[in-house]
């Protein structure tokens, strides 16, 4: 209950664009002892962890710890405590986040409970076009087009865009200047994965016939550009 007369504290816009770092808050805990300040320390690291909708950096958990702690080793004893649970702490696009354990997702499923998965539902298509951009980014439309040997569309593009997947990379050097388009970091989250270097090997796929990496060295293919695939 707050006291008449008493003002809270608020941070001030720049505190807030600064990351919270103009919030006092007492990231040593040198009054405690060294075992209940590390418990202290992971319960900080996980709600922050559950809490955000995005993969959590460590720049950002450095925030609510002590500057001689380990963000490592606190993530370790967190992944520890959580064995026995349905879900864990992963890795993915440079920080870490929470999941549910793959073991549970047919339960999921029958639930029909609403989730808040990463993961958008995409059609094979739209599968095997993200694949193609993840593996040769940056990449125009046009190239896409020639790897699968027919127009990929701009509803398609547009439908990966919205979903987060993909984003604007640079002007292609090709004549028309023709934007590329690369892999963002909710797609790194949304499938699981650290770095782009986390990726199912090149050969393997192409030995399974799902893609070429030719293919896009082949005769130019006409496909009507984008808008915003045009130098202005």
């Amino acid at each position: 209950m707050t006291m008449t007369g008493a003002t809270a504290a608020k941070p001030s816009r720049e505190e807030k664009a600064n990351g919270g770092e103009g919030i006092l808050l007492d990231r040593e805990l040198a009054d405690l002892p060294a075992d209940l300040r590390w418990r202290e320390w992971m319960m900080r690291v996980e709600a922050v962890i559950f809490a955000s909708a995005e993969p959590v950096t460590r720049e950002t958990l450095a925030r609510v710890v002590g500057r001689e702690c380990s963000i490592d080793l606190l993530i370790d004893d967190l992944r520890e405590e959580l064995r026995s649970r349905p879900y864990e702490l992963v890795s993915v696009a440079g920080g870490w986040q929470h999941r549910t354990r793959v073991a549970y997702a047919e339960a999921i499923r029958a639930s029909c409970a609403p989730t808040r998965s990463a993961a958008a539902v995409l059609s094979e298509h739209e599968s095997m076009v993200l694949m193609s951009i993840a593996y040769f980014q940056p990449v125009t439309r046009s190239e896409l087009s020639k790897n699968f040997c027919k127009e990929v569309s701009r509803d398609l593009i547009g439908s990966l865009r919205g979903a987060g997947f993909i984003s604007s990379g640079p002007r292609s050097p090709t004549p028309g200047a023709p934007y590329t388009y690369v892999t963002t970091k909710h797609f790194l989250s949304a499938f699981r994965m650290e770095t782009l270097r986390d990726l199912p090997d090149m050969e393997a796929l192409e030995d399974a016939g799902l893609l070429s990496r030719h293919a896009v060295y082949a005769e130019p293919l006409s496909v009507e550009p984008d808008d915003d695939e045009l130098v202005e």
